[in-house]
C-alpha cells in the first residue's frame, strides 16, 4: 500500500551490449529500482534484477531529471556547477576551451533517471570472473 508521502523510484535503464554495438532499455519502477539507490558508477549488479538472469552489468553512467550527466570523479548523490575542460559532461570545441556545467555526483539517488549500464563477459579482462 503507497501512503501519500511516499514516492517510489522509477529509473530507465540503458543496458548497452560491446559485442554487438546495440543498447537496450528497460524501465525499472518500484522495489526493484530500490536496488540500485546508493550505487555508484563501476559497481557491478547482477542482471536478473532486471529480468536478465545470467547476466551482469556494470554501471557506467547515466543522467538526472534535468539532464545532467553523473561523472565518476564528484562523490556523492549532489549537483554542482564544475568548470569542465574535457569528458564526461563536457566536449570543447578547441583545445584549451573551459566552461562551467551543472553535472552530478557518481551516486544514484532517487533524482537520476536514467543509468547506463553494460553488459560485462567473464574472462576478458574487466574484473569479473565467473
Amino acid at each position: 500500500m503507497i501512503t501519500i508521502g511516499e514516492i517510489l523510484p522509477q529509473f530507465k535503464v540503458v543496458i548497452s551490449d560491446p559485442k554487438t554495438g546495440k543498447a537496450k532499455t528497460v524501465n525499472v519502477e518500484g522495489s526493484k529500482a530500490q536496488v540500485f539507490i546508493g550505487l555508484k558508477i563501476g559497481d557491478i549488479i547482477d542482471g536478473s534484477v532486471i529480468g536478465m538472469p545470467k547476466v551482469k552489468l556494470k554501471i557506467t553512467g547515466g543522467s538526472g531529471r534535468s539532464g545532467e550527466p553523473m561523472i565518476p570523479s564528484l562523490p556523492g548523490g549532489i549537483k554542482r556547477r564544475l568548470l569542465m575542460s574535457r569528458p564526461p559532461g563536457f566536449h570543447p570545441k578547441k583545445k584549451g576551451f573551459r566552461k562551467k556545467k551543472l553535472v552530478r555526483g557518481n551516486t544514484i539517488t532517487d533524482e537520476v533517471v536514467q543509468i547506463n549500464t553494460s553488459i560485462i563477459y567473464p574472462g576478458e579482462g574487466n574484473g569479473y570472473k565467473s
